[in-house]
Order: C-alpha cells, then structure tokens, then sequence
C-alpha cells in the first residue's frame, strides 16, 4: 500500500486512525438467510478499525445498489437488500464499529453517485495479499 512514506498513505490505512488493532474481521452475511447465521465470507488482514469499517461500508452500499432496480422507492429497495442482499459486521472493533444499520435508510433511499462509494474490492486486504504472492512469483 504504502512505499514507505507515511505522508502519502492513505488514511484509513494509517496507524494512528483508531490504531493498529489485532484481530479485526469483516463477517460478509447473506440477508435471504440460506447461511443460517453463519457468514458467507469471513475476511481477515484489517490492520485498522478505520480501514475495516470503510471496507464494510463500501460492501454494504454496494450490496444495496446492486438489489436496486430502476424506479424502485427506497421501501422497496430495502425489501430487495433483506431478501438477496449481504450485509457486513465488523468484529473485533467494539464500539468503534461500523454499523450497517445506521445508514441503511439512506443507502436505500439514494444511489451511490460517487464509484469510491461502492468500490470495496480497492481496499480488500485479501488484494494486497494476492499482490505480495505476485510480487514473491517474480
């Protein structure tokens, strides 16, 4: 992420944003409920609360507006999300954590206009991983 110059980092990624906590994990959870409540996914790799709660929050807006189809009021498109939508827990973080129902209503009510908004596989901990594996192959 970083080429060792803090001051170009991005800033949920930095340290001192709610700091370097251990442990962290985003529980991906299928809201048809065919998983029961097990999650579907579990992803690790978050080294800051703050770069697992964008992660899970980008998930979820994207999750909300994929179940959004043209003309749909936001009544509607919450109803879609809870049958074929995912949402995102993120553990580990206690009271710092981002939770999904308080920006539900407005994620159903407006589509993202903004593509960072929705684009969570940029800041997937799991790319960085594949990334580091690519960089040991060469």
């Amino acid at each position: 992420m970083s080429d060792g110059n803090e001051q170009d980092e991005d800033p949920i990624f930095a340290k001192q944003v709610l700091g370097q906590v251990e442990g962290l994990e985003v529980r991906i959870m299928d809201m048809s409920g065919a998983n029961g409540s097990e999650p579907v996914e579990v992803v690790r790799g978050f080294g800051t609360i703050a770069h697992a709660n964008a992660f899970a929050r980008r998930y979820v807006r994207d999750s909300v507006d994929i179940c959004r189809a043209s003309g749909m009021d936001a009544k509607a498109v919450m109803e879609a999300w809870g049958m074929f939508g995912e949402d995102a827990e993120v553990v580990g973080a206690g009271d710092d954590a981002w939770c999904s129902a308080t920006e539900l209503a407005d994620f159903a009510a407006r589509r993202a206009t903004d593509r960072e908004e929705r684009n969570w596989r940029i800041i997937d901990p799991r790319r960085d991983a594949d990334d580091e594996e690519a960089e040991e192959e060469e």
